[in-house]
């Protein structure tokens, strides 16, 4: 047990209830951790975050931290209350990114939580909200050293600040069924390409990528990234027919009226007589709830690809905004295939860079120019998927949407042209 442990009556009542809590977890370190450096930084840290609950003022500011050659990827904290709490008067957290889709192994895991304490204090977020693992509390005289210690194994800086921030992306296929794309690759080339973008913030505000492999989009790329990357299909949905019997043999034929057929939003889906599932292919909006209700009966098609959606971001200035359709499908399988998706990033974060304001999300510029600016930036036609919300109104409703609408004809008849010849 720390000396001079503080009193923290109302951190205590944060353990009441049914739920974990963080406070308990920080009270471990303090009164069970062998290294007393540890339980001196925890001891202070929960008397300052007691104190901050009695004022009801927070006592962090912000400061300069960095590692050579890096401008972001720490985040100052220096306490204003440091006389009082000396043990904890510096206590930064170090972004670190994680591999792609999150695979850790064991090992690692604590090759990782030993080089912490080692340096800081023992405590670590998995995942922040941009995707970093978050290292909470170290002192300046340490940041470099704990960094070395990891970047020798493998483990680089996420993004602090107006920079391209850590990427995420789903489990994907190695987990899930559902998988469309290969997202830990689209997540290692597009964060390989901008690896400087991350390290040293020189763009309007954060820029962020997100990979899902499918339109659960279990990483919340739609409205949580600038540039999201979902994967998708487009032949038809695969019926098992037989596994469709087995269902309903399992569940009966109400559950599947009641939780499938009728839940479709296109009401795309009929149940035969004979229960055999029809498709309307044509109007399947890619919802996904079918599937997940019959993983083994309905999976997606065969010619598979990936949807790219620009400008999703929380609230903040304009509030929340959904990501914007630029690039209906996409294939990616070859080498080209990838180049065509970083040179396609690379002109967005061009563009955003040269025409965003300060302190402007990429979506937010987009807002503020319109979208058909934004296109013909981009060099990309206007295209009838750039909705906002499907079936009942366009998202392009300016001057220029006949223009739009004409290149759009003309483009969809010299594709009829050159494959009739």
């Amino acid at each position: 047990m720390a000396n001079n442990q503080h009193q923290t009556p109302m951190l205590d009542e944060l353990e009441n209830g049914p739920w974990p809590s963080f406070i308990s977890g920080i009270k471990r370190l303090r009164d069970e951790h062998p290294d007393a450096r540890i339980r001196g930084m925890t001891n202070d840290l929960l008397g300052q975050l007691e104190h901050s609950y009695e004022t009801r003022k927070g006592y962090w500011k912000g400061g300069t931290v960095s590692v050579f050659g890096y401008g972001s990827g720490i985040i100052p904290r220096f306490s204003e209350v440091a006389k009082a709490f000396p043990e904890s008067r510096e206590f930064h957290t170090v972004r670190v990114q994680p591999p792609a889709g999150n695979f850790y192994s064991t090992d690692i895991l604590r090759q990782l939580a030993d080089s912490w304490e080692k340096y800081g204090s023992g405590l670590i977020t998995f995942h922040g909200q941009t995707g970093n693992a978050m290292f909470i509390g170290v002192s300046t005289e340490n940041t470099q050293a704990f960094f070395d210690e990891i970047n020798e194994y493998g483990f680089d800086l996420g993004g602090a600040g107006p920079c391209v921030r850590t990427g995420m992306s789903c489990v994907g296929a190695a987990r899930c069924e559902q998988s469309c794309a290969n997202e830990q690759r689209i997540h290692r080339t597009l964060l390989n390409r901008f690896t400087d973008d991350v390290h040293r913030p020189s763009l309007p505000y954060k820029f962020k990528f997100k990979v899902s492999g499918c339109p659960n989009d279990c990483v919340n790329s739609i409205e949580r990234s600038d540039f999201a990357v979902i994967g998708t299909w487009r032949d038809d949905m695969k019926v098992d027919q037989a596994e469709v019997k087995a269902f309903i043999e399992k569940k009966g034929r109400d559950y599947v009226i009641d939780n499938v057929t009728t839940r479709c939003p296109t009401q795309a889906m009929t149940l035969n007589a004979d229960d055999t599932l029809t498709i309307d292919n044509k109007g399947c909006v890619r919802c996904m709830h079918c599937l997940n209700v019959m993983p083994k009966a309905l999976s997606p098609g065969d010619d598979k690809g990936v949807s790219i959606l620009v400008g999703g971001k929380r609230t903040l200035k304009i509030g929340d905004l959904m990501g914007t359709v630029i690039i209906p499908f996409m294939k990616l399988e070859t080498e080209e295939d990838y180049e065509k998706l970083t040179e396609l990033a690379e002109n967005i974060i061009e563009f955003w860079a040269e025409n965003g304001l300060e302190h402007e999300r990429c979506g937010e510029m987009i807002e503020r120019i319109g979208l058909v600016n934004f296109l013909k930036g981009m060099g990309l036609d206007a295209d009838p998927n750039m909705v906002n919300h499907p079936r009942q109104s366009s998202y392009i409703r300016m001057d220029e949407f006949d223009e739009a609408a004409e290149q759009y004809l003309r483009r969809k008849m010299e594709q009829k042209r050159s494959a009739a010849n």
